[in-house]
């Protein structure tokens, strides 16, 4: 018999997590100025620009990489003058989002990305025993099918992942060329 997950009710749609790469923002941008497409009865979507200062200087990042802060360590730093941009942020994403590993936090957070890599369209996910992810990203291919959606599996067994989706219950990458 399958388990069945708690309802997925709140969700956080992030771009600009790097703020060089543009589809997320575009996306995140549009969806804030009219967020009708993305509204659902029983459904709270949020979208989100994670990064908003690399996104206006079009880097990367500020201080260090955003997608690798969501650590204990960085997610406990108390906040003194000096702290890294990107840090301070996370701890302010895991405050609106979070707390990371707990009931309150988001339930999906999907981040959107852009990659020089030649993969397409590629949904990463961190865990294959969530059956929620698993069964999101079977709709997502059977949605886009015949077009190729690849999914690719970064499961370690003992890293805790710190990237910024990793807040959610449920977290969720896509990358784009």
């Amino acid at each position: 018999s399958g388990s069945r997950c708690a309802p997925v009710t709140r969700v956080g749609v992030f771009g600009g997590t790097h703020g060089n790469e543009s589809s997320g923002v575009l996306l995140v941008r549009h969806w804030l100025r009219d967020g009708a497409e993305i509204q659902r009865h029983g459904l709270q979507v949020k979208p989100f620009l994670a990064n908003p200062r690399a996104v206006e200087k079009g880097t990367r990042y500020i201080d260090c990489d955003l997608n690798r802060v969501f650590d204990p360590d960085s997610l406990g730093r108390p906040v003194v003058e000096d702290i890294p941009y990107e840090v301070r942020r996370a701890q302010e994403i895991n405050h609106i989002f979070g707390p990371k590993g707990s009931d309150d936090a988001y339930d999906l957070i999907f981040d959107l990305h852009n990659t020089t890599s030649n993969m397409g369209g590629t949904l990463i996910l961190e865990n294959s025993r969530d059956d929620f992810t698993i069964q999101m990203v079977h709709y997502i291919k059977n949605a886009l099918a015949p077009e190729l959606c690849p999914a690719l599996l970064i499961e370690h067994p003992s890293l805790k992942y710190a990237t910024t989706r990793s807040v959610a219950k449920h977290p969720l990458g896509k990358y784009e060329n």
